[in-house]
């Protein structure tokens, strides 16, 4: 992992789970991952933006909000201590940087604009990688 030159908090990488990661590859629903590894970010990220797609927003928001609160775990576990870069980059990072993106949405779609606002700022300060990634 790089070393953080600029003084502020360390960057903070999750575990991956490589047995999740394949069952989401293989899966043809996103739910079987989600009932078989509830942890799993990447499921519930998938699941909400699967939601959105058919346009489900409060739907899309619970799955996100699942996502989210399942990825906000597994960060402190790993060390974060409530701010810092959570890297793009990092495979592993993407499932909770999806859950908050896909949260940002389904609020703003259902007209939770002040968690909306939080869910995009907690993102751009986070990972501005994932912002332009998520935004194509």
């Amino acid at each position: 992992m790089p070393e953080n030159l600029l003084g502020g908090p360390p960057a903070t990488y999750l575990p991956a789970d490589e047995a999740a990661r394949a069952a989401l590859a293989e899966a043809s629903d996103p739910a079987e991952v989600a009932a078989s590894f509830p942890a799993y970010c990447a499921a519930w990220a998938a699941l909400a933006e699967r939601a959105l797609a058919a346009g489900e927003p409060v739907t899309a928001y619970a799955f996100a909000r699942t996502g989210y609160h399942r990825g906000l775990d597994q960060l402190r576990r790993a060390g974060w201590r409530g701010h810092g870069p959570v890297p793009w980059e990092h495979e592993p990072n993407q499932g909770f940087l999806r859950s908050l993106h896909a949260l940002a949405l389904a609020a703003a779609a259902i007209g939770e604009d002040d968690e909306a606002a939080r869910c995009q700022e907690f993102l751009a300060d986070a990972s501005p990688a994932a912002v332009a990634a998520l935004s194509l």
